[in-house]
């Protein structure tokens, strides 16, 4: 196993300070290791997190390389030749388990944005004390981008939150986390091949969710009760301006209606497992207030906003894969993990095999799929 830092790596040095899991505690388990603490219904701290994957690391024995990051992967006549900053590795079969956020997605218009304006990604930001006093503009109302929003309207400063679309959830569903019945209706065990539209369910954003002891809901309404100005899409910048898009009722419309029709097949799923006695009453939210009316632009010249941060989303890095094996956007052509290059494949991308691939809890089943093929893989070659 080649890890181009250390073991969880990217969680010791790519989050920012107060980030928690989305998910649960009593769902971070991996095999041989499961949440035994205190608070099964709380939210590890990144500190936590990285603990853990040390504590699987341990106990897996699993045979780290530390500090050897991979330059090239090229194929031979025998399977890949990998060229690491440890030296060479002959191999018949290379796993892919570098995940799908390597880089933040960045749009290029970013290079108009004035000089005065600091610019940073989720990578970059740790705590609002590192930001330059003033208002802040965050890009991006997905997970990342509503909890980045809150935390900088509590320090203090004037945040700007430009929508685009959005994946609204309440953090709790009569009176279980919504993500306990994801995992409970079997939804989250929807496979790869039985998707509409597996493209689309690959590239969605992750949902408005935050871990917090209170486990509360952070959807737009919260924000903007909070004083976070809620803008649209950010479409383009002109003469120092940014420049939003109108018809935030129709994107707040669809977020609204597609959590209802979730939260309908939760209630059908509980009448027809016999749940309804064992959960509260069914619920309904109020719908997405729109502000009214909402700013179409702003001048960034104008010194109301300081800093810019960009929650954008994130997109693989394989510029070090010399296999020509991903498409025109840069992502790994696979089916299910196997990639298009017999004896490649990969683990930990969106919707691999399972809605829950990219969750830790999700990665065993779709593991032990991939890595029988890939033995079957191996026992051909032979």
């Amino acid at each position: 196993m080649l890890e181009r830092g250390e073991v969880a790596n990217s969680w010791r040095h790519e989050r920012w300070d107060s980030l928690r899991l989305l998910t649960p505690n009593w769902q971070s388990r991996l095999p041989g290791l499961r949440y035994e603490g205190p608070d099964p219904d709380g939210y590890m701290t990144v500190a936590e997190v990285t603990g853990f994957i040390e504590r699987f690391a341990a106990i897996s024995r699993a045979p780290v390389r530390a500090g050897a990051d991979v330059t090239s992967v090229r194929r031979t006549d025998g399977g890949y030749q990998v060229t690491t900053s440890r030296g060479e590795i002959h191999c018949r079969a290379v796993v892919i388990a570098s995940g799908a956020c390597n880089q933040p997605a960045v749009p290029r218009f970013s290079d108009a944005v004035p000089a005065s304006v600091e610019q940073l990604t989720p990578f970059d930001y740790r705590d609002p004390a590192k930001l330059p006093d003033g208002g802040v503009l965050v890009v991006g109302a997905s997970a990342t981008g509503v909890q980045l929003a809150a935390e900088l309207q509590r320090s203090g400063r004037p945040v700007t939150l430009s929508v685009g679309e959005h994946v609204r959830l309440p953090r709790t569903y009569r009176g279980r986390d919504v993500l306990w019945w994801m995992d409970a209706s079997g939804l989250w065990d929807q496979r790869y091949d039985e998707v509409e539209d597996l493209t689309r369910a690959r590239r969605l954003p992750s949902p408005q969710l935050v871990g917090t002891p209170e486990r509360a809901t952070l959807d737009l309404n919260a924000l903007a009760s909070m004083g976070v100005e809620l803008v649209g899409r950010w479409a383009a910048v002109r003469d120092g301006r940014a420049l939003f898009s109108g018809g935030l009722r129709n994107v707040f419309s669809l977020a609204d209606l597609k959590m209802e029709r979730l939260l309908g097949t939760f209630d059908e799923w509980a009448r027809a497992d016999g749940r309804d006695a064992e959960a509260g009453p069914p619920e309904r939210f109020p719908a997405t207030r729109v502000p009214e009316p909402a700013r179409l632009q702003l001048d960034l010249r104008s010194g109301e906003i300081r800093a810019i941060v960009w929650a954008t989303g994130f997109r693989p890095d394989y510029g070090w894969l010399d296999v020509p094996v991903t498409d025109a956007k840069g992502h790994l052509r696979h089916d299910g993990g196997v990639v298009a290059s017999p004896g490649l494949y990969a683990l930990g991308l969106p919707v691999l095999r399972r809605r829950k691939s990219t969750f830790i809890y999700g990665i065993e089943n779709d593991a032990r799929e991939v890595i029988d093929h890939l033995t079957r893989h191996l026992a051909v070659r032979r």
